[in-house]
């Protein structure tokens, strides 16, 4: 019957508009972008349409609103007297046949627009929003053109009624924010598409562009410098005891630094006998202030001619030194080797709570424990939060709550934070073992 194959074409057009909504709806714009620019057919389109979603709305609903009126005149009229007359011919009564046909054909109709005009085709969209859209768009295009001076009522009505609820009728503006970002990734893991280790290498990164570079250097107080008023004895004494490839040389001050010497080279001239020239053998090192973002750091140690940047504050004050290691283990964290007898930064006691070690970034406990730390903070690690929880130098077993999570000093190395036990507020926990103070080193 041709009345038939009107309804169920009317049930497919339905189903291509509920298609098209959820696709260019549920679309990644920057996805969308990408293919745009690989030279996918239909990819501009989607992406113009979603550049107007009230408009692209509006079309889609006047489209659904005349399928349904359609579809329901034509099932109700036509298909439904078409049913009543077979039933009646089987003996029913006029009045039930009626009754029963009608009844009977809405509810196909209804059932029949539910699943191949809504549920199949919304599904569909779901599993590849871009790549649906992309096919779309082009036929939604012309649908949108057509239907323009009723979408533009219609979202003329829509602003109207926002206007007079006091909100704003523009759309807010698109913006990926780092925190969409983290959870992408996390999600990326959960479905198996990216390793955890990948995760927290990801992590480590946005962590680091948050970073100044105070947050990653090596303090003032642990670094190892040669005084080139000294002696090359002295020198000599710094570069076996140090473990490091390259120092920075003063004269007579950490505050009046020349430059950064390599140890080899100072070690290879005392090995050929030779009494080398401090001063000469000092290489030029950048200077970069401690308020500079750890990414430009990073910019800067890669044109340099010595992997090292000698931080200073406002004052001029030496406050210590930065390598690309120090940047490395930002991401990937410290390695085997360069952690020596260093006990690690969080330690899961099996009571549940958490070890920490006063030099932890603050940023990575604050991921650990879901905490939401200032975005302007004068503090960089655990201890450096404690203190700003408590407002004052701390003894061993001061604590302070905060965010649901009790923060407990469990250990001092002299005046600095050494060890912190971190548990949720209430908990009954074992004592904590005692620790050796200056186990670990410590950040500014």
């Amino acid at each position: 019957m041709l009345e038939l194959a009107i309804v169920l074409v009317l049930i497919l057009l339905n189903g291509l508009f509920a298609l098209s909504e959820l696709a260019l709806v549920a679309a990644r714009r920057p996805r969308l972008r990408a293919l745009a620019e690989e030279g996918r057919p239909g990819a501009r389109a989607a992406l113009a349409l979603t550049d107007d979603p009230a408009r692209f709305l509006s079309t889609v609903q006047i489209g659904i609103t005349l399928v349904g009126i359609l579809a329901g005149a034509f099932s109700g009229a036509a298909l439904g007297g078409y049913l009543a007359a077979i039933l009646a011919g089987l003996g029913l009564p006029r009045g039930l046949a009626d009754l029963l046909g009608f009844g009977l054909v809405v509810l196909a109709v209804t059932y029949l627009s539910i699943v191949v005009g809504e549920l199949v085709p919304k599904r569909l969209a779901l599993r590849n929003a871009e790549r649906v859209a992309c096919l779309v768009a082009p036929v939604m295009t012309v649908v949108s053109r057509v239907a323009t001076p009723a979408a533009w009522l219609l979202d003329a009505s829509g602003d109207l009624i926002f206007r007079l609820f006091g909100h704003s009728a523009e759309e807010p503006e698109e913006r990926v924010t780092e925190e969409d970002v983290r959870q992408l990734v996390a999600e990326a893991e959960r479905s198996g598409a990216i390793e955890a280790v990948e995760r927290r290498m990801i992590a480590g990164v946005l962590r680091l562009g948050e970073r100044s570079v105070r947050a990653v250097m090596t303090p003032r107080g642990e670094v190892h410098w040669i005084d080139a008023t000294a002696g090359v004895e002295a020198a000599r004494e710094v570069a076996l005891r140090s473990p490091h490839s390259r120092l920075p040389v003063g004269d007579g001050s950490a505050d009046a630094l020349l430059g950064v010497i390599r140890s080899r080279d100072l070690l290879a001239a005392l090995l050929r006998g030779e009494q080398p020239d401090l001063r000469a053998l000092a290489q030029q090192a950048p200077a970069v202030p401690d308020t500079a973002d750890a990414l430009d750091v990073l910019a800067t140690l890669r044109e340099a001619a010595v992997p090292m940047a000698l931080v200073h504050d406002e004052y001029g004050n030496f406050e210590g030194v930065v390598t690309p290691t120090d940047l490395t283990e930002a991401i990937v964290g410290a390695f085997r080797a360069d952690l020596g007898e260093e006990e690690p930064k969080a330690v899961r006691r099996e009571d549940g709570s958490w070890l920490l070690a006063g030099w932890m970034p603050a940023d990575e406990m604050a991921e650990r424990f879901g905490l939401r730390l200032p975005e302007e903070r004068p503090y960089h690690t655990v201890a450096g939060f404690v203190l700003g929880a408590l407002g004052r130098l701390p003894q061993v077993g001061d604590a302070a709550v905060a965010q649901g999570w009790r923060f407990e000093v469990v250990d001092m190395d002299g005046r600095r934070i050494d060890k912190v036990l971190v548990a949720p507020a209430g908990a009954v926990l074992a004592p904590a073992a005692p620790h050796r103070a200056g186990s670990g080193p410590a950040r500014a």
